[in-house]
Formats: structure tokens, sequence, C-alpha cells
């Protein structure tokens, strides 16, 4: 004859400590229970444990009994709720639907920002599944420091209502309450990207290179004009490119050298770059900059790739010419598609970071394209931006926690 069955689901919260966890199952495991799921959280050292177990209707009484006496032991809070077949039937037909990961980002998180992204999450008949927090606890007198950063990820599930309509209101509040956010679709390639590249000019180093050279040059108003143009888009980087590189004629060389060694680095650079090296990522520099400060970067950071322009130079000063094909927006994107092919990886296992108009060609071809702190153009039309904090803030995009980030300079990874 066969026996009955029971779903039971048990809340376990109080005072967390080691072993409950293992207390607990322990006394399933003396019944051949079989776990059918099991989440736990850990908030400010007080525990939420949630286990739903199956079990024959014969043993479910001993169970309960065991598990409240166990409970009383450990002194935590222990419930117990029976679940209909039919409703857990229905719970695990729901999971074949779509997830996507929500992260938010910024120099601290507000009740009001969670509350403004759960409530479109919620309009677009979303479900939270969880909720983590990747950046480590903030220390109170630490929420005011200006290189501070917090960042929650959520776990969601199912079919938003529209799609576009809630990247567009994420977006917008995104910029209206000063914070990141990050919308991705939890699939496999998320969960193993493996080739990363980055625009070099006020993305990794917080200038303009060729705006650095004009200065040395005498130009520096002129060339400074047509490099904003050409970043906002307004005339094409070509022909921008051109008429900045001739205004450098007669320059000498040895001022690449002097700039290239006091380039002032974008926060969080550092640290960046040592995760992923250490991650096993390979690093590309897709400039519409120079070969000479990507190479330097490349030196000093280990980066494997540096796509960038040469500058002609005849007897130690530059001619105002250039050499080769011009790295413009659209040369970025078939590189990143190049390399892709080259390192054998997806397309969709490939990121692209940059701030300006020629990054966006990158930007759109990637799996995951970020925006960084970008002109107000390129942060409409890619679908993550970074405006709030350093360029670290990658590394929370692809689900690190700052547990296993900590301070490359102590080696406690």
């Amino acid at each position: 004859m066969e026996k009955d069955i029971e779903l039971i689901l048990i809340n376990i919260s109080g005072l967390d400590k080691p072993g409950v966890t293992s207390a607990l199952t322990e006394i399933l495991a003396k019944y051949e229970a079989d776990v059918l799921d099991i989440g736990q959280a850990d908030i400010h050292h007080t525990l939420s444990l949630g286990i739903l177990f199956k079990t024959d209707s014969d043993k479910s009484g001993n169970i309960l009994k065991e598990l409240l006496f166990k409970a009383s032991e450990l002194e935590v809070n222990i419930r117990f709720s029976p679940v209909p077949i039919e409703e857990y039937s229905n719970w695990v037909h729901r999971q074949g639907k779509n997830r996507y990961v929500i992260t938010l980002l910024g120099r601290h998180i507000s009740a009001r920002q969670i509350a403004s992204v759960t409530d479109v999450i919620a309009r677009q008949g979303l479900n939270i599944d969880a909720i983590q927090r990747l950046t480590g606890r903030m220390p109170l007198e630490g929420m005011t420091e200006p290189k501070s950063k917090g960042c929650i990820e959520f776990s969601v599930r199912g079919n938003p209502r529209n799609y576009a309509e809630m990247q567009s209101e994420f977006m917008s509040l995104a910029n209206d309450l000063e914070f990141d956010i990050s919308l991705q679709k939890d699939t496999m390639y998320r969960r193993c990207r493996r080739l990363i590249c980055f625009d070099m000019d006020s993305t990794l180093i917080e200038t303009e290179v060729i705006d650095e050279l004009a200065e040395r040059a005498g130009v520096g108003d002129k060339v400074r004009a047509i490099t904003e143009r050409a970043m906002r888009g307004e005339i094409d980087f070509r022909e921008s490119f051109k008429e900045r590189v001739a205004l450098l004629k007669g320059l000498d060389e040895s001022v690449m050298r002097e700039i290239a060694e006091s380039l002032p680095m974008t926060e969080g650079v550092e640290r960046l770059m040592t995760v992923l090296k250490r991650a096993g990522f390979k690093i590309a520099i897709l400039s519409g900059g120079f070969t000479y400060f990507g190479n330097y970067l490349k030196h000093k950071f280990g980066i494997d790739y540096v796509y960038a322009n040469e500058l002609e130079i005849v007897d130690g000063k530059l001619t105002g010419r250039y050499v080769g094909e011009i790295v413009d927006g659209q040369r970025k994107a078939e590189l990143l598609k190049l390399l892709a092919q080259v390192e054998n990886v997806n397309i969709a296992q490939t990121i692209a970071v940059g701030d300006g108009a020629n990054d966006l060609p990158m930007i759109t071809v990637a799996g995951l394209g970020i925006a960084f702190h970008a002109k107000p153009k390129v942060k409409q039309t890619a679908r993550q931006s970074i405006s709030t904090i350093g360029i670290d803030g990658v590394l929370y995009f692809l689900g690190f926690k700052d547990s296993f980030i900590s301070d490359p300079t102590d080696g406690n990874y």
C-alpha cells in the first residue's frame, strides 16, 4: 500500500550561531525526509532559514516534535506550515519562467531607492526570489565618505509585462535618485563572462590624452573643443581625429613619456584590474587614443590586448599624421568581435565599458555593455551605466561580492 506524503515548510528565526542548520537537517535525515527547497540569510546576526521537505505522513508527527524540541534547545523560533501538493506543483511549473538579476549601486543605498526599484518590479509582475548585499557592511561614519559604496542585488523571476518600459523606468529612477542600476537576464553566459574591453581616455584614466598633448603643444583650447564635440557625437570621429592630430605637429616625443608617467587613474582601476586578472578574464583596451599610452597601461596592469592609434614620429618630433587605420567606433566593435573569436568565447560572454559616442558600437555589441560616467547621449542609449562610483563598480554588475574581492593589497581573496 502506497503511503501518503506530506509537504511541510519550516521557518526558523533567531540569533545566528554555528550548527543550527546542521542540527535541524540531521533530524530530517534521521527520518529520511527529502528536502525540496532550502534558503538561508543572515541579517545583522539574525538567522532566517526556510526548509521545505517531503515526508511520509506517519513520520511527520515525530519529525515536528523533534524539530520543536531542538529549536527550543538552540534558542531559535520555529514555525510549521503544511503545503498542499497542488500548490507545490504550480510552484514547480513556474520555475521555467525567465530569471533576471537587478543590481542597485551607489555611494550609499537608501530606502527610497529600494522602494522605487521594487515598485517597478512589482508592477511588471515579477517576483523577487532573493536579495543579497554585495558590498561589505558599512559603518555609520562611512556613509558620508566620498568614496563609500553600497550594492544590493535582486534575483527576480517571471516575464515582465514590458521589458523596454521596465528598463526605461529603471534608468529614469537612477538619474532622479542618484544611483546606478543594471538589469540582466540571468543566463549561463552572465555567470561566465570571459573577455572585457575598455575604452581608455576618460574611462581607465581621468583625462583625454590628446588634450594633454595639445596643452603641451599650445593648442589646448582648439583640440579640447573638437574633442568635446566628437564625444557628444556632434561631429564624425574620424574627421575630428585627423584635425586634432594635425594640430600636434612639431611636439617633442619626450612629452609623451612625461604625460604617461603622470596619468590620473580612474577611481577603482587598480582594484578592478587585479580582480579581473585573478578571476581569469582576458582584458583589452580598444581606444580612439594612442598606443603609446595604451601600452603604458598594458605593462602597468598586465592587460592582454591594446588596439589604439599610432602617431607618426620623425626625428623625435610628431609629424601631425598617424600610421595605420583609425580606431573609431565601428573599428572598436569589429575588434571586440575579433577578440571574442580569438579567445573562443561567445559574444554574450563579452563586456564593453566606455564613456563616449565612439564607444556605443562596442557597448551595443557586447553581452554586457556599460556606459561609464558617460556623456548624456551614451548613457541614454546604453542598457547599463555607472555614474555614481568608481570603475570597480563593474565588478558588482558581474556579481562579485566584497567578501571575495577584498582590498587587493592585502592578498586576501
